[in-house]
């Protein structure tokens, strides 16, 4: 399987530190088991699936994956996500809603 992919230096200026962050930019079409098997290849403490938007007034549907498990929200992979969907598409994001996972509790 061919999948672009980016690893993204969190919280830092300095690449190579910080919290490191895989981001898979067209998810689109990945099963739920091949999402946690790709983030368990990572390694990393979340890795970020991005895929195309559930409605109108998303730019975009993001899933947060552990080497373990999938996660129903988590804040810097979710603001990474869309920073970094934004930035691929040379645009600028107002205030908005972020479309949480449907079983996230709050």
């Amino acid at each position: 399987m061919k999948l672009p992919y980016l690893i993204l230096d969190v919280f830092t200026g300095t690449p190579l530190q910080g919290n490191g962050l895989a981001v898979v930019p067209k998810a689109d079409g990945l099963l739920d088991g091949e999402m946690q098997a790709i983030a368990r290849e990572f390694n990393l403490s979340e890795t970020v699936f991005l895929c195309k938007p559930q409605t109108e007034r998303n730019s975009a549907s993001v899933r947060i994956f552990t080497p373990y498990e999938e996660l129903p929200f988590a804040g810097h992979p979710t603001s990474r996500g869309y920073w970094l969907r934004g930035l691929q598409a040379r645009r600028v994001f107002g205030r908005g809603h972020l479309p949480p996972h449907p079983g996230a509790q709050w």
